[in-house]
């Protein structure tokens, strides 16, 4: 194949020194067909590619490597296989050619098949406050020295530009809620319209064209927001174009290399940072005079005033064992012990689990995403402990149960006393009727005096729950008496003679 080094030297010798074709022949070893064919094409450059390739070995092979090529480009881009792994595979099967021929058929392979997927777009503009995107991510952490996969919530408003991302153990319509929220209280409002894809929390079915029926608590949640919500058409990704591009860049700056921290908090507080550090660094797309953030401060007179946080919870209803526990997502909560026998009502948040009972909270707990976890409220044991003094000391709610000052120091006093037990369990029982403030200053009263005994504790209470004495009335001067009256007993005796 002709170098563009070689066309030149033809070109120059025959067109600058004159030379003949027979005389750059001689001199540069060439054939006068060669030498004919740079001078009368007039090119710079000549390219030789083959309209056929033999493939002889890979002939019977074909449908099954076009099978397993359209396998692996229907997967995520993170579970790709290399060409080489679809290359052994082929060998699993039987295919004795090399590798060279699986690549060369595997490029010709994807340009056909890009050439024919390829697809025109019409470029979206939205006005200040006119609507926002919304979408998840998966990434991976490391948390508490841990590898997790996190959901990530994505919202952008499409005007400015301006990013808010969140993480949370789950994509569970709780945690749509808590992110509309966060995302809407930082840009101190919202827009009036809101683009999705048809993602279960919110679409309950796709009907007929562009009409969606919603999930009920996601239309109250845009409702409480003054939201419109609109659904894409399935796999029409680019109708959220925006949100979708901000999901790359986001893995791509925000979580490479791997974070690592140790808890949600400090993992969403670093993304807050990058999101705002990005926005006042990058300038906007269309308007290059100024940056995002920029953008987002001019366009923050146009959202919709912020309305509050949605009470944004996901209800079920469940019942309570005899140990007062409730179960949800594959964890156990205790409830209070009056709360037994009768059906509860599970309010799930994105952070804590509140339970109801006929409209009255009778358990809240800080939310635990594992698996068969107990979490328990040792308050909610304590009037079970006033008839079932036993199991102060095996039960499990109890372990490792760190009391308020005071009382926890008579609880260390009282484990060295033969009936210490019974004695501990009166005094919490005393909370239920005299609070946990009233039983906590006692304690403090009676371990100043050096003793630590329950009968001591109870007593402070019953003082402190005795009336005041009664105020002493003074007589003022202007009623009191000026000449005292004196006892005269013959007045008595006169009358007895009389009878």
């Amino acid at each position: 194949m002709l170098v563009v080094e070689t066309v030149a030297k033809i070109r120059r010798l025959h067109l600058v020194q004159g030379l003949a074709i027979k005389a750059i022949c001689r001199e540069l070893g060439l054939s006068r067909k060669v030498v004919r064919k740079v001078l009368r094409s007039g090119a710079t450059e000549f390219r030789y590619e083959r309209t056929r390739q033999p493939m002889p070995k890979l002939g019977a092979w074909q449908a099954e490597l076009d099978r397993l090529l359209e396998e692996n480009a229907g997967r995520a881009s993170r579970e790709r296989l290399t060409l080489m792994r679809v290359f052994e595979a082929l060998r699993g099967l039987g295919y004795e050619g090399g590798y060279d021929t699986v690549r060369r058929y595997a490029r010709g392979w994807a340009q056909s098949r890009t050439s024919t997927a390829a697809a025109a777009f019409v470029p979206l503009s939205f006005a200040p406050g006119e609507a926002y995107q919304f979408d998840w991510s998966h990434e991976v952490v490391l948390i508490g020295g841990t590898t997790v996969t996190v959901k990530v919530a994505h919202v952008r408003l499409c005007h400015s530009r301006m990013l808010f991302v969140r993480a949370y153990p789950r994509e569970t319509q709780e945690m749509v809620f808590d992110a509309h929220d966060r995302a809407f209280a930082f840009f101190r409002g919202a827009c009036t319209r809101g683009i999705y894809d048809n993602m279960k929390t919110a679409v309950d079915a796709i009907l007929v064209g562009r009409d969606r029926s919603y999930n009920r608590r996601f239309l109250q949640m845009c409702s409480h927001y003054l939201v419109d919500p609109v659904a894409c058409t399935p796999a029409s990704g680019w109708e959220k174009g925006q949100v979708e591009n901000q999901v790359g860049m986001v893995r791509e700056r925000f979580f490479s290399p791997r974070l690592r921290v140790n808890s949600y908090e400090e993992l969403n507080a670093l993304l807050l940072d990058r999101c705002v550090a990005h926005a006042r660094a990058h300038r906007h797309p269309e308007l290059r005079d100024r940056t995002i953030w920029e953008v987002f401060e001019a366009e923050r007179p146009s959202l919709v005033p912020y309305a509050g946080r949605f009470d944004g919870f996901h209800a079920v209803t469940a019942s309570v064992s005899k140990t007062c526990l409730v179960r949800f997502d594959s964890n156990k909560y205790s409830v209070a012990a009056g709360a037994v026998g009768r059906p509860v009502e599970i309010r799930a948040y994105a952070e804590r689990i509140e339970i109801r009972q006929d409209g009255r909270v009778v358990g809240e707990h800080r939310r635990s995403f594992g698996r068969d976890q107990t979490v328990f409220d040792p308050w909610h044991y304590v009037p079970v402990l006033a008839r079932k003094p036993g199991a102060w000391r095996n039960g499990a709610p109890f372990k490792d149960w760190l009391l308020p000052g005071a009382l926890e120091r008579v609880r260390r006093k009282l484990a060295g006393v033969a009936d210490g037990d019974r004695q501990m369990v009166d005094i919490l029982t005393a909370v239920l009727s005299d609070g946990l403030a009233a039983v906590e200053a006692a304690c403090a009263e009676a371990l100043r005096d050096g003793v630590h005994s329950a009968d001591v504790v109870l007593n402070i209470l019953a003082r402190q729950r005795e009336p005041p004495a009664p105020l002493t009335i003074l007589t003022p001067d202007a009623l009191r008496l000026r000449h005292e009256p004196l006892a005269d007993c013959a007045r008595y005796d006169s009358l007895r003679r009389s009878v």
